[in-house]
């Protein structure tokens, strides 16, 4: 039976849900090839994960779903979901921790998020605007 793993990036307002399997090394953004994505930077942030872990990415299949944000923040989600499925996949701990070693969040989420609005107002920190009438 083959191994199959889900693991969910987030970034923002993206979520990326990913899904690692045994096969020979082809990876899958919204059902296009990794080869195919623009712009470069999104693709080249995207395979940070897959250079750091390269003899393992070669024997496994990876299809991604990413929905929500923008470019930026989907690469992210996706090179977020993909990382964590590579470890578990692994079950190394040395991969786990050249991961954290080149940048931690290949395997932790960013915390920050956006500020809610205020009540009765337009915008989070913007002031209302007075009119002496």
């Amino acid at each position: 039976m083959k191994k199959t793993i889900n693991t969910t990036g987030k970034r923002k307002s993206a979520i990326a849900r990913a899904v690692l399997r045994d096969g020979k090394g082809i990876i899958r953004i919204n059902s296009f090839n990794l080869d195919v994505m623009q712009p470069k930077f999104a693709k080249m942030k995207i395979q940070e994960p897959l250079m750091l872990a390269e003899e393992l990415a070669k024997k496994v299949d990876i299809d991604v779903n990413v929905i929500g944000g923008g470019w930026q923040s989907q690469s992210e989600a996706s090179r977020l979901a993909i990382a964590r499925a590579l470890v578990e996949f692994s079950g190394s701990k040395k991969l786990k921790q050249d991961f954290l070693s080149y940048d931690r969040n290949l395997l932790v989420q960013d915390s920050r998020s956006r500020e809610p609005r205020k009540p009765n107002d337009s915008r989070a920190r913007a002031m209302r605007q007075k009119s002496y009438r």
